[in-house]
């Protein structure tokens, strides 16, 4: 398949990406991710290795728009937790006695 990344063109192949990838040690994923064989990879490790460019050259948006395209699984940001509301040790007790207390 050709795709541009850092404005330059590349032929990629699924099977080119796993022998470009195979031992290479991932590093901790932070932000998006993708699947290569049974390993998590962050998306701009992938495209430095697969590109030979420098990770400031490109971003993390082409490598997942190509990855995606390839049959790789791509993983986005994390979702942020929503926060859940912290009962008192009196909310609780009375949310256990069935006789909620609204402070």
């Amino acid at each position: 398949m050709r795709c541009v990344i850092a404005r330059f063109p590349f032929d990629l192949t699924k099977s080119g990406v796993l022998e470009s990838m195979k031992g290479i040690k991932p590093e901790q994923v932070v932000g998006e991710s993708v699947i290569v064989g049974r390993r998590t990879y962050p998306v701009k490790q992938v495209g430095q290795v697969i590109t030979r460019q420098d990770r400031r050259d490109f971003s993390a948006g082409e490598v997942l728009r190509a990855m995606t395209q390839l049959g790789f699984t791509c993983r986005g940001l994390p979702q942020a937790a929503v926060p859940t509301r912290v009962l008192s040790p009196l909310q609780q007790a009375s949310a256990m006695l069935g006789i909620p207390v609204t402070v």
